[in-house]
């Protein structure tokens, strides 16, 4: 019995003794990891340091302009005081001469000589009254630098730097009054956890399912916009923060839904070259007689979405196509001669369904200026039907549609249509939300 306790307890205190022996290995790594600190935080400082040698460099520049500028004012006066005192020297020598003159009558002659006499005197008097002023007898700059270094503010830095004790960043705040969903894009705006050091964050959305989350912005900015979401979708967007300690708990969650149907206008961008387009980009024809395709400026994957075009001129019977598109379909061809489009091309009299080069389900009854035909998008149902003037026109006409399209025209220079966009579906419908 006594055997059996002694050994329960050895194996107790050897269990202790092992993680004891666990805990000294530890605390010798993190000794190792505080002497590798050196290596983190050296350069840091020596960086920090080092970015007061290009203001070192500035002022030293500054003041060798200023050591350089009074340099030449001095050699310039220099040259201009010894050019007059040249003159001057000259002058007194040329009288000095007159005044040796050692022949009595010599003399006498010079001095009742008019023509040398008077003009020698006046020179001589004139150069005297003048000589103070053209000398300039004061410097034309002090020889001393007016210069006072203002280091007070940079010495309170430096005596000041220390280090501070850098921790993960506490979550971020949402800022509900600046956030905002418009059509099929959301705008997300936060600010940092007070008191948080932040060098970046990330932001994540949902997939409006209720699915996974997934990160669609990294970087320092605070607000993001996020284009090209489903419409009729409610997203949930959350955001966290991170610096060189580690990432900061995500923020509370906010919840951003979409539209329930699709506004667009037409896209002058992706169009094809020879379509024009007018009225804010929701009229379109075209300076070709060959067909050309445009697409609207907004894809769709989700929800019930329905559109109209009104045929505005209609010349020599033409055969325009409606109905939508893969986004880089073919752009100079008829709408569902690839298999990147679906559509419904029309003509005065009839109407042929076609979806990469076939051909079905024609429909009598055609198209005339004013006449408005409909585009009912079901990506609840997977299904793509036709309206002309308020009423279906033909079976539906596919189905199975999954993924992501555009409203979709191709049209030449005999057409000319605009569109109305975000309309209720019909009442006649068979749509049906999942």
């Amino acid at each position: 019995m006594l055997s059996t306790e002694l050994s329960q307890l050895l194996q107790a205190l050897s269990e202790k003794a092992k993680s004891g022996t666990e805990f000294i290995h530890r605390l010798k790594c993190m000794a190792e990891h505080v002497q590798s600190l050196r290596r983190v935080w050296w350069p840091s400082v020596t960086h920090s340091l080092r970015r007061s040698r290009p203001r070192r460099q500035q002022l030293l520049e500054n003041i060798r302009h200023e050591r350089e500028h009074k340099q030449r004012v001095f050699k310039e006066q220099v040259s201009h005081c010894t050019q007059r005192l040249q003159r001057t020297t000259g002058l007194l020598q040329f009288s000095i001469e007159v005044l040796k003159e050692s022949d009595p009558s010599a003399f006498l002659q010079v001095l009742l000589c008019h023509q040398v006499s008077s003009p020698l005197i006046s020179r001589v008097a004139n150069v005297e009254s003048k000589f103070s002023k053209q000398m300039e007898f004061e410097p034309r700059t002090s020889p001393d630098f007016e210069l006072c270094l203002d280091n007070h503010s940079v010495l309170h830095s430096i005596q000041t730097m220390n280090f501070f004790q850098m921790k993960a960043p506490g979550p971020p705040q949402i800022i509900p009054d600046d956030c905002s969903a418009e059509n099929n894009t959301v705008t997300i705006a936060w600010q940092p956890h007070p008191g948080s050091v932040v060098d970046g964050y990330g932001l994540e959305l949902d997939d409006g399912n209720e699915g996974d989350f997934r990160e669609v912005y990294c970087g320092k900015e605070t607000i993001c916009t996020v284009e090209g979401l489903h419409f009729s979708s409610v997203y949930n967007a959350r955001v966290k923060a991170f610096n060189h300690a580690g990432d900061s708990g995500y923020s509370e969650c906010i919840c951003l839904q979409t539209a329930d149907v699709a506004w667009f206008c037409l896209d002058p961008l992706s169009a094809h070259p020879d379509m024009l387009f007018s009225n804010d980009n929701m009229t379109v024809t075209c300076n070709n007689y060959d067909d050309r395709v445009v697409l609207g400026n907004v894809g769709l994957s989700k929800g019930v979405h329905y559109w109209e075009i009104a045929i505005d001129r209609y010349d020599n019977t033409p055969d325009p196509a409606f109905g939508i598109a893969r986004f880089d379909i073919t752009k100079d061809k008829m709408l569902g001669k690839d298999d990147k489009a679906w559509s419904m091309y029309i003509d005065s009299k009839r109407s042929w369904f076609m979806h990469n080069n076939q051909h079905t389900d024609r429909t009598d009854g055609g198209i005339e200026p004013g006449c408005v035909v409909g585009v009912l998008l079901d990506l609840n149902q997977h299904t793509l039907s036709f309206y002309v003037n308020d009423q279906p026109h033909g079976p539906v006409a596919f189905v199975g549609l999954h993924g992501v399209f555009y409203p979709a025209i191709s049209l030449n220079r005999n057409v000319q249509v605009s569109i109305q966009t975000g309309l209720n579906v019909p009442a006649d419908s068979d749509t049906e939300d999942e």
